[in-house]
């Protein structure tokens, strides 16, 4: 108050103004939205609680996002499986959760060192956990390879070798698993996808052919299994702070071995993983996780395809004349 007193008359004046459009305007803003913001927050506590328990599946999940989803879902009670084809990174992974999050009861994480892209296998493995937990709850598909490269001078293998990590390998897992899912009459499969499976840039084809196909069986997937209570879950996100640029295939089927600028400064696989946990407890089905400028593209590409093609087409000469 005294800090009111001591004010010269025009600005006790300006604050009155500002006090009163804050009542006016603020009040009828942020009393709801506050209400709404704790509501959710019990909501989502509440069905966190339900997790526990839950058998989930994680693929890819020695780094990265793969590594980040398996702690969120550690830290809900769930019994998660770990999949990748590192049996020394997954140990890692598997001895972080214990020692991270204390669960009651605690449900020690299981290793499974698998390269999905052995199709035939997978149902082997699948059945190898049913045997032990006898369900799937939920399958995070989040696997993967990217690429980076001229389509006219990539080999056809490194467009098989994209297309049979990304979609044939995610989908002949869900085919394995969903079975069981139909039997108990529940499931919940969440696959991991990007915004270039909604639109496609300049010297990304084989990545954003792979991640098109996989959200287009998800859609039919949603579609067909709806009355058997199988939830599905596409999470596209934007650049994620992760070593996939350093992994990722060039057209020669060498790895491309450089931390892109963009992927630098990406999304943190945690903030990934949370938004994806939100999705999962939402039972969202299609979950954009990209900055506005990416969600304007998808837009553009929809509303005004023309002008997304030019756009694209500058780009793709821009990077040229960068490479």
């Amino acid at each position: 108050m005294k800090v009111f007193k001591n004010m010269k008359p025009e600005l006790l004046k300006g604050w009155h103004i500002i006090w009163w459009l804050f009542k006016l305007f603020g009040f009828p803003i942020t009393m709801p939205w506050l209400i709404y913001h704790f509501f959710d927050i019990m909501q989502t506590k509440r069905r966190k609680a339900t997790l526990n328990g839950k058998v989930v599946i994680i693929t890819g999940a020695s780094s990265g996002l793969g590594e980040a989803l398996a702690h969120v879902f550690y830290e809900c009670g769930c019994k998660v499986i770990l999949i990748s084809r590192r049996k020394e990174e997954l140990e890692r992974v598997k001895s972080a959760l214990m020692n991270t999050h204390q669960t009651i009861p605690t449900h020690p994480p299981i290793v499974l060192p698998l390269d999905i892209t052995n199709i035939n296998s997978l149902q082997t493995e699948v059945g190898k956990i049913i045997e032990i937990h006898g369900k799937v709850d939920i399958l995070i598909n989040n696997a993967g390879i990217s690429y980076r490269g001229e389509l006219i001078n990539t080999n056809v293998d490194v467009d098989i070798k994209i297309m049979l990590t990304n979609y044939f390998a995610q989908i002949a897992l869900a085919k394995a698993v969903l079975p069981f899912m139909v039997k108990q009459q529940s499931g919940h499969v969440v696959c991991i996808s990007s915004v270039q499976g909604k639109i496609s840039i300049p010297y990304r084809s084989a990545y954003a052919a792979s991640k098109h196909a996989l959200q287009a069986w998800c859609d039919s997937c949603r579609a067909e299994l709806a009355d058997q209570n199988i939830k599905v879950t596409v999470v596209s996100p934007g650049y994620v702070r992760t070593a996939l640029s350093l992994n990722a295939l060039t057209g020669n089927g060498q790895t491309y071995g450089v931390m892109d600028k963009t992927t630098q400064e990406g999304y943190s696989p945690e903030y990934v993983a949370d938004y994806t946990l939100k999705a999962v407890l939402k039972e969202e089905k299609d979950v954009l996780i990209a900055p506005i400028t990416s969600k304007l593209a998808i837009y553009l590409r929809t509303l005004c395809p023309s002008l997304y093609f030019w756009i694209m087409q500058k780009r793709a000469k821009k990077s040229e004349k960068e490479a």
